[in-house]
C-alpha cells in the first residue's frame, strides 16, 4: 500500500472511523456473553441504522503512530464523524446526506458523491469507507464476498473482507445488544485500532 505523510494519517483515520456520544453500561466482562446470543440479536443488527457512539482511533504504520478521539452520530438519512486530537491540527468532519458528502478541515470543505470518491478526489486513494457502518456492528458489508470466522461462543472473531482484515477482540452490552468494543483493522501494513468508550443505539427514525 502506499506510504503517506503524517498530514494524511488524518484523512485515513476519518475515512475509517469508517464516527455526541450518550454514557451506555460500563463493558461488560467477556465470560457473560454465551453462546447463540449472536443469532438471537442479528436482525435486529441488520436492521439497526441510527446509533451514537464515542471512542478513539489509534493508527499504525511502518513510519508513524498516531491517535485521535472519535465522535460519530448515525441516522438512517445522515452521519456526521468527528475527529479531534493529536492528528494534523483542529477538528475534521466528515459528513454525509441524500448522495453527498462533505469533509471540511483546517484547509477548507469539500464535496463528493460518496467518501469514497471524496478520498480519491483529495488524497490520491480511496477506502471503503461505507463498510464501516456494517463492521462497527460486527456484520459484513453486504451483497460483496467475505470470510467470517467465529469464536467459541458464535460471536464474529474475525472478518476477511475487500482486502481488509478485521479482528472483533472485545464486546459491550448496550440497549440489550452485544457490538463491539474494540476491534483492529488491517490492510497491507497499515493498523487501525479502534476503542469505542459509548455506545448507544437509537430509534431507527432518529
Amino acid at each position: 500500500m502506499r506510504r503517506h505523510r503524517p498530514r494524511h494519517l488524518l484523512w485515513l483515520a476519518l475515512g475509517l472511523a469508517l464516527l455526541a456520544g450518550c454514557a451506555t453500561r460500563p463493558p461488560t466482562g467477556e465470560m457473560e456473553r454465551s453462546t447463540g446470543q449472536w443469532e438471537d440479536q442479528r436482525e435486529r443488527l441488520e436492521t439497526l441504522q441510527a446509533w451514537q457512539l464515542t471512542g478513539k482511533a489509534a493508527l499504525r504504520t511502518p513510519e508513524d503512530s498516531t491517535s485521535a478521539n472519535l465522535d460519530w452520530r448515525q441516522t438512517p438519512y445522515h452521519y456526521r464523524i468527528l475527529l479531534s486530537g493529536p492528528f494534523g491540527s483542529g477538528r475534521s468532519v466528515l459528513e454525509g446526506r441524500e448522495g453527498r458528502v462533505s469533509l471540511t478541515t483546517g484547509e477548507g470543505r469539500f464535496e463528493a458523491d460518496n467518501p469514497e470518491a471524496l478520498m480519491q478526489q483529495q488524497l490520491g486513494w480511496s477506502l471503503p469507507v461505507s463498510a464501516l457502518t456494517d463492521w462497527i456492528r460486527g456484520l459484513p458489508a453486504t451483497q460483496r464476498p467475505h470470510r467470517l470466522e467465529r469464536d467459541a461462543r458464535g460471536f464474529p472473531q474475525a472478518l476477511h473482507q475487500d482486502g481488509w482484515s478485521i479482528v472483533y477482540r472485545d464486546w459491550t452490552r448496550a440497549e440489550d445488544l452485544w457490538l463491539p468494543r474494540r476491534m483492529t483493522m488491517t490492510y497491507d501494513e497499515l493498523r487501525v485500532t479502534l476503542v469505542v468508550t459509548r455506545w448507544q443505539p437509537e430509534p431507527g427514525d432518529a
